[in-house]
């Protein structure tokens, strides 16, 4: 499909939606991002009640007792529980939605979707947000909204090409004239960082580290940036004596631990860009490429990914909501189609 019709549809709603396996992201016409909380919801299975939702339910992660569930409702890039799924947009941005259907009778709703989605995770989508009231739904491919939320300039026929690295997937695209040419999807992301450095620290120290440990140890040493120390230290729970422990650790060992996941990546760089055209794979290696998602900042992703394509890599000004931005910008009509761009440019 062209750009051009996809504008169109979204121009006539009020609100986009990204429901990500890490974070959920509501944009509203004329407000802006209104809603930006983690996709997580805590379910009390001896009350049969949501008990916490958001943020509050991600820090009862690996703290919960038995009869707490931890879940998340978005996974593989779908939505795989459609009522805690509605339940968290209820709560992350159901307010200013009712007080924005006071003014507008008939709601319509963008939401995103990984390229190529199989028809179910459209169905399971879709009953989401039928069920929060909104009359009509427009779907739109995730990969062209992040563009358009890092400035790529996907309305031109010229090639643009992203990275979306997220929770668990990572998408690779290269785009012109608001049309995917080639993408390809990863099974990696955040996630299966974290479980790398929790084998890692399991095999080599006997730890088991704690959920936040890991997480604050990827913003800080990922990637393959030099560290400022030559150790890490890392807090958890002994897995013989069970009790807590700290250890100290070498940091480009665990690095290097972080850095065995990413492989699959730069293999999906590669496969997009031998299915690009020429004139395209030409144009990249002018503009290089742009990385967006959840962990596009992790220090050394973008050298390393330079390193292996030689191509130049900008990190996007905003990575972490390029996707709700992107369909906010359309919406607001911030994007033309190449004809009528062409002629204001």
């Amino acid at each position: 499909m062209t750009l051009a019709p996809v504008l169109e549809r979204l121009r006539r709603c009020t609100v986009a939606v990204d429901l990500g396996a890490d974070r959920t992201r509501v944009y509203l016409r004329g407000h802006g991002l209104i809603a930006d909380e983690p996709s997580v919801v805590a379910f009390d299975t001896e009350r049969g009640e949501v008990v916490a939702i958001g943020t509050t339910a991600e820090q009862l992660t690996g703290r919960a007792p038995e009869h707490l569930l931890v879940i998340k409702p978005v996974a593989g890039g779908m939505v795989v529980d459609v009522e805690m799924a509605r339940r968290l947009l209820r709560h992350v941005a159901g307010s200013r939605l009712r007080r924005a259907r006071l003014r507008t009778p008939v709601l319509r709703a963008a939401l995103s979707l990984p390229y190529d989605a199989p028809p179910v995770a459209r169905r399971t989508a879709l009953e989401t947000l039928a069920g929060l009231g909104l009359r009509r739904v427009e779907l739109v491919d995730s990969l062209l909204a992040a563009a358009v939320g890092c400035g790529l300039p996907v309305e031109y026929p010229e090639a643009a090409m992203i990275v979306l690295a997220n929770a668990d997937s990572t998408q690779v695209a290269v785009l012109s004239m608001g049309t995917v040419v080639a993408a390809e999807t990863v099974p990696v992301g955040s996630d299966t960082i974290d479980r790398a450095v929790v084998e890692y620290f399991r095999g080599h120290h006997e730890l088991a580290p704690s959920f936040q440990t890991v997480k604050s140890l990827r913003e800080a040493i990922g990637g393959t940036a030099p560290a400022a120390e030559a150790d890490v230290e890392l807090n958890g729970r002994d897995i013989v004596s069970g009790l807590a422990r700290s250890v100290t650790a070498d940091a480009h060992a665990a690095r290097d631990a972080m850095r065995g996941p990413l492989r699959p990546i730069l293999d999906g760089v590669s496969m997009v860009l031998r299915r690009c055209p020429p004139d395209l794979v030409v144009d990249i290696a002018d503009s290089g490429l742009t990385l967006g998602g959840s962990i596009s900042r992790m220090p050394g992703l973008d050298s390393l990914l330079r390193s292996a394509t030689g191509l130049r890599v900008q990190i996007a000004e905003h990575p972490d909501g390029c996707v709700a931005r992107g369909m906010g910008a359309m919406m607001e009509g911030r994007i033309l189609p190449a004809r009528q761009s062409v002629a204001v440019r």
